[in-house]
């Protein structure tokens, strides 16, 4: 049996596993993301992939990273919420491990895991968006995952969607992860309940009456049970996730769209806004085959087990 190990390296976390050809994690750990310095997330890197080999046999390391990655799967040139710039990452982490790596874009990898083994087995043609922290994007075209002329492709996240719009970290103005991301999510649903305390009773409950305790899973769980402040904000961000998308197919015409990351895990109370948004807003509405919107099937390994497969390629 082929193990690999894939890692997800987040803003928040990074998570490892050992993954075999089927796309099953034998073992996984998990630990908190020190984005903000560069060496601590290769030690991080480093430990985990390390304690997982002093229990299996692993052959290769794929590595899934938030951040622009270049054509070779070698050099993170930038990360705009990871304190990465022009890091040779493949080599630096080769030389820690003696192992061979492959770095790619966490979403990237999330896709290739959804396409290969989760929500788009059934397709040669997938867009994956991760609604966490930022979006991200994944996308594979007639069964390869692509990666455009630099290696930078699919990033969806910082499509402008708002002209002079919310800043980014990617140094733009309104781009769509600051409409449709789980910060998104938290930073209005604060400023609502600041803006109306009295209709936010349920959601300030769950956060002990402190509105900066109000987090992505507290407003999920909010809206699960009925809180109408919480439905709200979630259905505007399913709404700004849905015209996204019909801006997307106009261009590269998926036939499945895959929503995971941590906001998804609402589900049909974020995925149901994004449908109708999207129906409203396609080109040519009416006239042409339409796309599927789909939950991830493989949850937060998603990124795991692609990166595991796209090292044992």
């Amino acid at each position: 049996m082929s193990l690999t190990c894939g890692i997800d390296i987040g803003g928040t976390k990074i998570a490892g596993g050992v993954v075999d050809e089927h796309g099953t994690v034998i073992e996984e750990l998990r630990v908190e993301s020190p984005a903000t310095d560069v060496a601590a997330i290769e030690e991080a890197v480093t430990a985990l992939v390390k304690e997982l080999g002093s229990r299996h046999d692993l052959t290769a390391v794929g590595v899934g990273a938030a951040g622009y990655i270049d054509r070779d799967r070698a050099k993170i040139y930038f990360a705009p919420n990871i304190a990465w710039r022009d890091v040779h990452l493949r080599a630096e982490l080769e030389e820690r491990l003696d192992l061979p790596c492959v770095i790619e874009n966490d979403a990237n990898a999330a896709a290739w895991g959804e396409f290969r083994f989760g929500a788009g087995h059934d397709t040669d043609d997938l867009l994956l968006l991760t609604i966490g922290t930022g979006v991200g994007g994944g996308l594979v075209l007639d069964g390869s995952l692509y990666r455009g002329g630099f290696g930078v492709g699919a990033e969806i996240g910082h499509l402008r969607v708002v002209p002079d719009g919310l800043p980014c970290g990617c140094g733009n103005r309104g781009c769509l992860e600051q409409y449709a991301s789980g910060s998104a999510l938290v930073r209005e649903t604060r400023a609502a309940v600041r803006r109306d305390p009295a209709r936010a009773g349920a959601l300030l409950d769950l956060a002990g009456g402190d509105v900066e305790r109000i987090d992505g899973p507290l407003v999920t769980r909010a809206a699960q049970a009925g809180d109408e402040l919480a439905r709200a904000r979630l259905a505007e961000v399913g709404r700004w996730i849905g015209e996204g998308i019909a801006s997307l197919a106009a261009v590269l015409d998926p036939a499945v769209v895959v929503i995971g990351g941590g906001v998804s895990e609402a589900g049909d109370l974020l995925l149901d806004p994004a449908r109708e948004a999207f129906d409203a807003q396609l080109p040519g509405r009416g006239f042409r085959p339409s796309l599927t919107i789909r939950h991830a099937e493989l949850g937060n390994r998603a990124g795991v087990i692609g990166a595991a497969d796209l090292a044992r390629r």
